[in-house]
């Protein structure tokens, strides 16, 4: 009795955890791939890596367990920024992307979730691999040798490619690979400062010989079975750059709806080269058409106008480039300014001052507008009190003025403005202006009574005016008061001719003040007029909340609020309670506070739903509540191990487990009912019998009687005082149940080839390695491994005689970790006196640890349930001599298990571990064998676990005490 209670006291020391909690936060997140992966590794830090070649599908599926069943979201966060899936999450277990591209590999991020305890996160590096086709360029230099006895002419051919991984490059002359130690006119190198990557042949100092053909080959060495690709150039002594002659000048200017040719001459190059057309800013016009280097746009608008560039390659030197500024011209918006005689501050036209007319046209080209001023119908003859300035410094750029100095009665008049290009069929634009004192009045800028302040309702349009009187009338412009504001439209400033602003779906977020201001232009260029005007956007009220689910136990008192968030006006004219659709009673009018209803008592005539409308004279918002004592839905348990049990006569069972959301909400819940369907068909309804459903708890029922193949539709649905709560729907599908090995007398010597079922395990550093001695490295470390297998087998049994070891050689490093995983088994379980009681079972092996460096070896029972559990059962460090061992452990596993064999690197080469002969048998161990052990324990401790738990041998050792105190 007491080593058994040393046994559960040392347990709860060492791995305390949950019993029979069914809610549990997201664990064991897995990436598995099922599309078109190269290669699936783990690198030196266990990230898994997952090639992929560019232009395949990428799959991959995120495997996680929890209950409440997690919500799993894709993201990734590295890669190219450019990457539209960066930008967002994929709420999915399955990540698909189709023709993925380089600019998608990174690190993808699988994150589990379901509100109980911390996120599950996996993550994994996706390495897209491609081989662009390489590009290859030739630069020659010509430099003088000995005071310009003779020239030599040095050739550099420069290879560039982009891929993942990096390339080997291999230069070939005609089809002989070109070694640079065999061939002194040659050098190979990588230059500095390069885009992607590169490899120079430099050929020094031109011979004869090496006029011929050049290939530079890449290759990722079959990566994802990328083929090698590769590029020729044939080099001769008339190999030259291209060089470029256009058929027009540098900039040309056409009418609208002409005809444009611009031709691009090759005047020089060999090999022939290739010409190109782009523009800038924007593409070619759809228009465009290029042929042998000409292009032609046909009916050319001022949308064409732009930079063309003519571009010729042949990969020798640099590309000859030209550029051909094309503009079509365009004249719009013609306007005016009366400026009166600033030196005065004037702000009218008065005898005796000067006064300017200006002119201004948006046009292009702006500088060959030409502008031609009228009066009276007649030309202006420039004299002292008429002056023309063809480009006003004063106003903006391109705009015309005529100055009249001391103004006079004769100078009041009709002046006209006419702006045109010369020699062109774009029509002129002609602006007049009246000129005398009764006709020039400044402007006055008013806001009509009663418009300071314009009220609308949401969704409505509204005007806002400001209305402007003068000679002329000059625009109205209307902006944001905050000048951080854009107006509705978008633009910073929007024109009016007649000052009104009209605003159409009207928003909240329009509320606020709007400027109107008189334009400088086609007016009195003086000190601008301005006004404000309020826009004052009405809407209902914003409530909170506006929908809640409320569930009390029976005879409980319920409270029910509605809040007002937002509104404007923001005072609530009416309140009113109703329930489902009946009013109750009418809050008082003009209330500020929440609005309130008490339920004294909830029974079966109050449950139902609640409706608060609350009203500020605009519109009505309400809140909706759904009260009830009707019990929530049960939660579906999805990760119950080996559900599935074969019954006689072609039929199954099935374990349904689930847990009771918020159980303590409402009334106690006293059973569930349960239907069952097949294609519609009712095959099961009746109310189940459970005990008080605890939170977070599981609760079982065996389905029974289902028919092999079939397919079934659960409904469960809790019930308490109150009646039939909310149900939860899941469908039950058949699949073939693993079949557990079951533990065997069988001893694995590791003789064939898949090692009895055992495996590697993925998520370690290194792995175990099958051996015998014909199959030993003849260079092996001396002084550590063992020679043979347990039982000596030597030559002329080359069949036989294997073991399993760990190589503790480089690049092992120390830690490093080595696991082997036996096959699953399930567990059996005995009928006694007290009822069913579990199974122990023997794991019985032999290990050799010889070396001055051994490290550990471990052995781990692995426990798979609702979670994978790792518990160490035995271990043993340090070197045990040259001799095979045998330790036999005793273990009482809970549920389905694995033994796992834990092999660690010491701190160097002299380290190798070997383990064979391992069985694992139900029942207790029939032979203990005692073996030295790296800790002592106390007199009376089991001999099989000899050996074993050093690390532990504290808590062991406290236990030990307080039993015998």
């Amino acid at each position: 009795l007491n080593m058994e209670l040393l046994w559960i006291l040392l347990f709860s020391v060492i791995h305390p955890y949950a019993r029979g909690q069914g809610v549990y936060a997201p664990a064991n997140a897995q990436i598995v791939h099922s599309g078109q992966a190269c290669v699936v590794k783990e690198d030196n830090i266990s990230e898994r890596i997952y090639t992929i070649r560019e232009g395949d599908t990428l799959v991959l599926q995120c495997l996680v367990k929890g209950h409440p069943r997690p919500q799993v979201r894709w993201t990734k966060t590295a890669g190219s920024a450019s990457d539209k899936f960066q930008e967002t999450s994929i709420f999915n277990e399955t990540l698909r992307i189709e023709s993925i591209q380089r600019v998608q590999g990174g690190r993808y991020y699988c994150k589990a979730d379901n509100g109980v305890g911390v996120a599950a996160i996996k993550s994994i590096r996706v390495d897209v691999q491609y081989l662009d086709k390489p590009m290859l360029t030739v630069h020659q230099t010509i430099s003088d040798v000995r005071g310009s006895y003779y020239q030599e002419k040095t050739v550099f051919l420069r290879c560039t490619v982009n891929s993942n991984p990096p390339a080997r490059f291999i230069w070939k002359r005609g089809n002989m690979p070109i070694e640079q130690s065999k061939d002194n006119g040659v050098d190979i190198y990588e230059p500095l400062y390069t885009q992607g990557e590169t490899k120079v042949l430099k050929l020094k100092n031109l011979r004869p010989q090496d006029f011929a053909n050049y290939t530079c080959q890449v290759s990722v060495r079959n990566v994802c079975d990328i083929p090698d690709s590769s590029v020729t150039f044939q080099l001769t002594n008339a190999t030259s750059p291209p060089a470029l002659r256009l058929s027009v000048n540098e900039t040309l200017v056409v009418d609208p709806g002409k005809d444009v040719t611009l031709s691009c001459e090759i005047t020089a190059g060999n090999p022939t080269p290739t010409v190109s057309w782009s523009r800038y800013p924007g593409p070619l016009p759809r228009r465009a058409q290029i042929r042998e280097g000409t292009l032609t746009l046909r009916a050319a608008t001022p949308a064409d106008s732009g930079y063309y560039n003519c571009t010729a390659v042949n990969n020798v030197g640099n590309p000859a480039k030209r550029t051909v500024n094309l503009i079509v011209r365009v004249m719009k918006n013609l306007t005016f300014q009366i400026t009166p005689d600033s030196n005065k501050d004037s702000e009218s036209i008065q005898m005796g001052r000067d006064l300017k007319l200006s002119c201004h046209v948006d046009a292009q080209p702006q500088d060959k507008v030409n502008y031609t001023w009228y009066k009276n119908g007649f030309p202006v003859v420039p004299s002292e009190s008429l002056v023309f300035l063809r480009s006003d410094p004063d106003m903006a750029p391109g705009t015309s003025s005529l100055e009249i100095i001391d103004m006079k009665f004769r100078d009041q008049a009709t002046y006209s403005c006419v702006a045109g290009f010369p020699g062109s069929s774009v029509p002129e634009l002609r602006v007049d202006i009246n000129i005398t004192q009764s006709n020039v009045t400044p402007p006055v800028l008013t806001v009509p009574p009663g418009g300071g302040v314009v009220t609308v309702l949401e969704g409505a349009w509204a005007e806002l005016v400001c209305l402007v009187d003068g000679k002329p009338r000059p625009p109205v412009l209307w902006s944001r008061a905050d000048k951080d504001l854009p107006m509705p439209s978008g633009e910073w400033m929007v024109e009016t001719r007649d000052g009104r602003l009209r605003l159409t779906n009207v928003t909240r977020d329009m509320t606020g003040s709007y400027r109107c201001q008189t334009a400088p232009y086609n007016g009195l260029n003086i000190k601008r007029r301005e006004a404000q005007v309020q826009l004052n956007v009405q809407f209902a009220p914003i409530v909170d909340p506006p929908f809640q689910d409320v569930r009390f136990p029976t005879n409980q008192a319920v409270t029910l609020r509605c809040a007002v968030m937002k509104a404007n006006p923001p005072r609530i004219t009416r309140a009113s309670w109703l329930m489902n659709g009946r009013p109750l009673r009418p809050e008082a009018p003009n209330t500020q506070d929440a609005p309130t209803l008490r339920i004294e008592r909830l029974g079966p005539a109050s449950n139902g739903t609640y409706e608060c409308r609350i009203s500020n004279g605009v519109g009505i918002s309400s809140c909706i509540f759904n009260v009830s004592a009707r019990a929530y839905n049960p939660e579906f348990y999805y990760d119950t191990p080996n559900p599935i049990r074969i019954l006689k006569d072609n039929n199954y069972s099935y374990i349904l487990q689930w847990t009771q959301k918020k159980p303590s909400a409402v009334d106690r819940i006293i059973g569930y009912w349960i239907s069952v369907r097949q294609s519609r068909r009712v095959v099961l309804s009746r109310q189940i019998e459970v005990k008080e459903p605890q939170s977070g708890v599981l609760m079982t029922y065996m389905l029974t009687d289902l028919r092999i193949p079939l397919s079934y539709e659960v409904r469960l649905a809790p019930i308490s005082m109150f009646g039939v709560g909310d149900s939860a729907t899941r469908i039950i599908q058949y699949s073939e149940p693993y079949t557990y090995p079951r533990p065997t007398d069988h001893v694995c010597g590791f003789e064939d080839e898949r090692i009895c079922g055992f495996s590697q395990d993925r998520s370690d550093v290194f792995d175990w390695t099958r051996q015998n001695y014909l199959t030993q490295n003849p260079k092996r470390t001396a002084n550590t491994g063992p020679d043979t297998d347990r039982s000596g087998t030597k030559e002329g049994m080359d069949a036989r005689g294997y073991y399993m070891y760990i190589e503790a050689s480089r690049p092992r490093a120390k830690g490093d970790m080595a696991r082997l995983l036996s096959p699953l088994y399930n567990v059996s379980t005995t009928r006694g006196p007290s009822g069913f009681s579990r199974v122990p079972y023997c794991i019985s092996f032999y290990y050799h640890m010889k070396g001055m460096h051994i490290g550990s070896l471990n052995v781990l029972l692995r426990m798979k349930g609702i979670a994978t559990v790792d518990k160490q059962v035995w271990s043993c460090s340090g070197n045990q001599g040259p001799e095979w061992r045998q330790a036999n452990v005793l273990v009482t596993p809970t549920g389905p298990f694995q033994v796992v064999f834990e092999g660690v690197r010491g701190s160097s080469y002299e380290g190798d571990i070997a383990i064979d002969d391992v069985s694992i048998t139900a029942g207790k161990c029939k032979q203990d064998s005692p073996v030295p052990n790296t800790a002592v324990l106390p007199a009376g401790a089991p001999p099989q676990h000899t050996c074993l738990l050093g690390a532990l041998l504290p808590a062991i050792l406290t236990c030990w005490r307080l039993l015998h105190r």
